[in-house]
């Protein structure tokens, strides 16, 4: 939730202080760098002090030309104090690090309220300084989450993500409290642009895997929610590489009452797409801009951030052009390996430019009742074309002799041909108002309502026929125009009680109604935490909530383009369970995470993954679990610099009707039919490790090695259309490193110095992308050959890639 910046603070004057005055602003965090509420900040010798906000700031009136002692306290930490001398009208914002009192915490358990991640189930906070430096093909921010656990991506191309056996469609972003949608219609990775969220304009990340409060919408997978950032100073940087670049800028007014963030991006994959297969002329050029005004609107400095407007706007175009040329992959066994060839012929377009805007209005009508309106918007439009023709030979590859490695025998000729004309046209408004108000030091409750306008105009015009073995098949026809224009409605309550400084529960409710279907739902959702007495570094959670996933278009819609306005809710019951382990090593903080979840679903809509095209069946005809365990250890494993490890283990799957099985006696007569039960769902990853290690030299910490390590095993496949071998065949496993190298060149160290020669520092780095040149399959081609056989002919992603980097900031 957008941190609102009122400032709780008792200012008097002494006697014989002179009437000329600076300002003193700043933060205060604790050693995991969260920001400290009610915090006292105060000048030694004097009555003035004041305490810091739910964000942890605090702004201070002090008299000048004098040397003053800043006196930092908060229960639990140990006490800072830092000398300063002020100029007449100088403002000066600092900020200050809290270590903990380790003798204090043998007697009393300290927390900061409402950012203590341990009184919340299965949420992660990053630094956004870890996501700028994690060595990846566009620098793109989801990145970061993969190597979180139960987050899993089989793909370096695509910003998506799977969490916990859900997809991609079933995880909420927010930004700034307004939520981010995707384009309907991108089919492959190598399609999309970057992620929604820029990553130089990023201050606080939290993210939850499950079991999350009410507050948070209708999804069954997991939260993302972003706060962009709110400078208090002028800052810069321009980027560049091998795949594009970006710029940004930060500024605020003089009285800090204004203060802006703008970013643009430039993303050219040229360089990486041709490290796939298929070669070709590739065009895909991705650019977005944004830009976040925040205003503080309050009339006088005693009602600072008493009334508070946040701007947030957003432009993203993306043209993906290929002409594929050829394709040749090997595949089969060392015994007996086969070849396909093909050639192509045609272009494939895909181009989307989306348009969205949200005005966050925020009120503090008293100390503890804060009010917040969000009006949003989204144009997206959308168009797909393609004239793909294929031609194709299967053989045998030679082993030994003079034919090695040559085609000897041909098994299979045939070519197809794949035509859309799809174009997408989606508006979406929403209006929303939250709540905050706290009963009192240990009560607080929440409450908001919500309403989404959506209207999707979709018209779809696909087909596509094989000719192989003297014979044309058509594989499939699509043609039709959609229209969908319908209102949703949503609201939550919420209650977080304090039982004592060691326990928190929070409980509550959200309603969604939704007059398409006109299906109404209620899901209650409880967490509770505490911390043991015997030990203060050890706490426990547990979550159980019912959670509702109302149909999207992208649900609705069948594979013959149908519309099924019957469908309702997805359900899943999430059942968390957990502990976080605070210890010390090598004289440094770490942290353990272990959580085991069960998630039962059902009106299950079942879905095919192709790549990253999600098609779905339509039908609430299945119902799934999900179980698994997750582990994280975090902390400065080298000394300043944060790593983690990351384990997931994971079983998912469903159970849909009518899949059954024909069964044949050994004439070949049909004698029955046999459901299949449960099978693998097509995010069954069993097992998921994610690293992202930082280490520098112990002499220069301006020389710096960021690896980011992925390894996720087999998912299941199946040939397309043969709904008796869906999911049935398991696929290689995942592995991905990257490497990255980084020195920062500091050229301005000083502040006068910074200021009259603008650059600050430059950074410079190389990175080595899939180090181990992995051979990573993202889909399959189903050929047949003469016989009738067909076979599963891998599409590998992109092997070693070199890029180089560089940041300068001013």
């Amino acid at each position: 939730m957008l941190k609102y910046l009122s400032v709780w603070f008792l200012m008097l004057l002494p006697l014989g202080v002179s009437a000329q005055q600076a300002k003193l602003t700043g933060k205060v965090l604790n050693q995991h760098r969260e920001p400290l509420e009610l915090a006292t900040v105060a000048i030694k010798g004097t009555s003035i002090g004041a305490q810091t906000n739910a964000a942890g700031d605090f702004v201070l009136a002090v008299p000048v030309e004098q040397e003053l002692v800043v006196s930092v306290r908060y229960l639990g930490y140990k006490e800072l104090d830092q000398t300063l001398k002020l100029r007449s009208g100088e403002t000066r914002n600092l900020q200050f690090i809290l270590e903990p009192d380790l003798q204090q915490l043998q007697t009393i358990d300290v927390r900061a309220k409402g950012n203590d991640t341990r009184e919340r189930v299965s949420l992660t906070t990053l630094d956004s300084r870890d996501v700028k430096n994690l060595p990846s093909a566009f620098g793109d921010f989801n990145k970061i989450l993969v190597t979180l656990p139960g987050v899993t991506s089989n793909n370096e191309l695509s910003s998506t993500y799977s969490v916990r056996g859900g997809n991609y469609d079933e995880n909420l972003v927010y930004v700034n409290n307004i939520e981010i949608y995707r384009p309907f219609l991108i089919t492959a990775a190598q399609q999309e642009g970057l992620s929604f969220v820029n990553p130089d304009l990023v201050g606080d990340i939290q993210f939850s895997s499950g079991g999350w409060q009410p507050r948070y919408g209708d999804k069954l997978s997991s939260v993302l929610n972003i706060m962009y950032k709110q400078p208090t100073e002028f800052a810069a940087s321009v980027s560049g590489g091998l795949t594009g670049g970006s710029v940004h800028l930060e500024s605020a007014s003089k009285n800090k009452r204004v203060s802006y963030l703008f970013g643009a991006r430039h993303k050219n994959g040229q360089y990486i797409l041709r490290g796939l297969q298929t070669d070709g002329k590739y065009n895909p050029i991705f650019s977005d801009a944004q830009a976040y005004v925040h205003i503080d609107l309050s009339k006088d400095t005693p009602s600072l951030g008493r009334t508070t407007i946040g701007i947030l706007t957003s432009y993203a175009k993306n043209d993906f052009r290929v002409e594929p040329e050829s394709q040749v992959t090997t595949f089969g066994t060392r015994n007996t390996p086969l070849r396909l060839a093909i050639g192509f012929d045609g272009q494939e377009q895909m181009e989307y430019a989306t348009y969205q805007a949200g005005i966050n209005l925020t009120h503090r009508f008293t100390l503890n009742y804060t009010s917040e309106l969000i009006l949003s918007g989204v144009h997206s439009r959308e168009r797909e074309f393609r004239d793909v023709e294929a031609g194709y030979r299967l053989c045998d590859v030679g082993t030994n002799g003079n034919n090695f490695g040559e085609c000897q025998q041909e098994r299979g000729v045939g070519s197809e041909f794949n035509h859309a004309r799809n174009v997408l046209l989606a508006r979406m408004l929403a209006a929303e108002l939250r709540n905050n108000w706290r009963l009192s030091q240990r009560s607080t409750l929440r409450f908001g309502v919500k309403i989404n306008s959506e209207n999707i105009e979709d018209k779809l015009v696909e087909y596509g026929f094989t000719d192989s073995a003297d014979y044309v098949a058509q594989d499939y026809y699509l043609n039709s125009q959609l229209n969908l224009n319908t209102l949703r409605y949503s609201g939550y309550l919420q209650h977080t009680f304090e039982l004592d400084s060691l326990k928190t529960i929070t409980y509550g409710l959200r309603a969604t109604y939704w007059e398409y279907n006109g299906e109404l739902n209620i899901s209650p959702r409880i967490q509770y935490s505490f911390i043991t007495r015997h030990n203060p570094n050890l706490s426990f959670k547990t979550a159980l909530g019912l959670y509702y996933q109302p149909p999207f278009y992208r649900e609705l819609r069948n594979f013959e383009g149908e519309l099924n306005p019957d469908l309702k809710a997805q359900r899943a019951i999430h059942a968390i369970v957990g502990s976080d382990y605070l210890f010390e090593a090598w004289g440094r903080d770490f942290k353990l995470t272990t959580e085991a979840y069960y998630k039962w679903m059902t009106n299950v809509i079942p879905y095919d993954l192709d790549n990253v095209r999600l098609r779905y069946y339509a039908k609430n005809n299945a119902k799934a679990y999900a179980a698994g365990f997750d582990v994280r250890v975090n902390g400065e494993f080298i000394p300043g610099a944060e790593s983690w490890l990351s384990l997931g283990v994971l079983t998912t799957k469903e159970n849909v009707e009518g899949d059954s099985l024909s069964l044949y006696n050994a004439q070949g007569k049909l004698i029955g039919k046999q459901e299949q039960g449960y099978i693998r769902r097509p995010t069954d990853q069993l097992l998921n490790v994610g690293v992202f290690f930082q280490d520098h030299l112990p002499d220069n910490p301006t020389v710096r090695m960021y690896l980011n390590l992925v390894y996720g095993s087999g998912l299941p496949f199946g040939p397309p259309r043969q709904p008796e071998y869906r999911n049935a065949f398991s696929g290689r496993s995942y592995k991905r490193v990257d490497i990255g190298f980084s020195k920062v060149i500091v050229v301005q160290s000083d502040l006068v110095e910074r200021k009259k020669y603008g650059l600050e520092s430059l950074w410079v780095g190389l990175e080595v992308l899939n180090l181990i040149d992995a051979k990573n399959r993202v889909s399959y081609n189903y050929v047949r050959d003469v016989s009738g056989v067909t076979y599963a002919v891998p599409n590998y992603l992109t092997g070693r890639r070199l890029n180089l980097r560089f940041v300068a900031r001013f």
